[in-house]
């Protein structure tokens, strides 16, 4: 029998709650795809500020700020729990939103001749949610978005910018551990995602600027 008492159980956790929901607000995906294209583009431009600007926005855009706005309008409405959209059978709209919106802007690059690895940033994540949508609905298993995005992000934003910035691993242990303690995700939910993350993410933007 524990001889802690309940009170300072319960705070205890009360603080990893609110610990948790940081890094899941923080670090959530939305917050990762709009800025990881800003990062890629203004060392891939040359630190070319409008260019960096342009490029990085319309990936930003489309991925990120158009797609949380479906989300954000549906969750008031009350069409699934909330904006990170927990629920597995909810998901559907949402991915919809935001690979029609993401092959938008990939479009607007190919068309305006972006920086190659810019059209790389945008297939890559346009992968990584064509992945996470059939494993989510063709093998019901509800991965996690915030894994996948900041694995992935990680990974990229290493390629780019160099090696020391692997100690943004401790960012995704962070954003992975939140999702168990908030229980919206198992900790396979976020293994599974982090390790899609690199590999189809991570892997597929490395691959992808190896052929340039």
């Amino acid at each position: 029998m524990s001889s802690v008492p309940p009170e300072e159980i319960a705070a205890s956790r009360n603080t990893r709650q609110r610990f948790a929901r940081v890094a899941t607000e923080v670090l959530a995906p939305w917050v990762w795809v709009l800025g990881l294209p800003l990062a890629v583009a203004w060392q891939v431009t040359g630190h070319q500020l409008g260019e960096a600007v342009l490029w990085g926005l319309i990936v930003g855009v489309t991925g990120s700020l158009i797609p949380m706005a479906v989300i954000v309008r549906g969750a008031k409405r009350g069409k699934w729990d909330s904006h990170h959209v927990t629920n597995r059978a909810g998901r559907l709209v949402p991915f919809a939103a935001c690979i029609g919106s993401l092959a938008l802007g990939f479009v607007v690059l190919l068309v305006g001749n972006a920086p190659d690895e810019m059209i790389a940033l945008a297939a890559a994540e346009l992968a990584c949610l064509v992945i996470a949508l059939a494993v989510t609905f063709g093998l019901k298993f509800k991965i996690s978005m915030h894994a996948i995005v900041a694995a992935g992000a990680t990974v990229m934003l290493i390629k780019v910018y160099g090696p020391w910035l692997a100690l943004l691993f401790l960012a995704v242990a962070w954003v992975c551990w939140s999702r168990v303690e908030l229980e919206d995700h198992t900790a396979a939910q976020v293994t599974i995602g982090a390790a899609s993350g690199i590999v189809v993410g991570g892997g597929g933007y490395l691959w992808l600027v190896a052929l340039i």
